[in-house]
């Protein structure tokens, strides 16, 4: 399983060919977060064109799968959050919880951050560059 995490979706909703070419060339299941679903929500109502920037990423989110968090992802959102503090590493809660959420499901998130999912031990793939 491939995780799009909200850099990515946003590369594809722009029109990147060569991501867009790897999602479709993609043979695993590629599937998103409501993390990022609300990240892409959040970018549309403050573009310049809201109405027509949520209507692109509804229809975008409809051919992906969601998935959310369970009692597993929600565990390792803790224990995430506790490595990292102890270390001195602070990370958004917004990529805490597709971290955990990656761990549960024991897949790679495709990314352009690929510094802080890899803090988290989680595999990635940047199919951005």
């Amino acid at each position: 399983m491939k995780i799009l995490d909200t850099d990515t979706c946003i590369a594809i909703l722009r029109g990147q060919t060569a991501v867009i070419e790897r999602r479709h060339g993609t043979v695993e299941q590629v599937v998103t977060t409501w993390i990022s679903a609300g990240e892409l929500f959040y970018g549309a109502a403050k573009s310049k064109d809201p109405v027509a920037n949520r209507d692109l990423v509804g229809r975008f989110l409809e051919t992906l799968l969601i998935i959310g968090v369970d009692l597993i992802a929600s565990q390792f959102f803790g224990l995430l959050r506790t490595e990292l503090e102890l270390a001195g590493q602070r990370l958004p809660d917004a990529d805490l919880w597709i971290g955990a959420i990656a761990r549960r499901q024991r897949a790679a998130v495709v990314t352009g951050n690929k510094r802080h999912f890899e803090r988290m031990h989680v595999e990635t793939e940047n199919w951005m560059g």
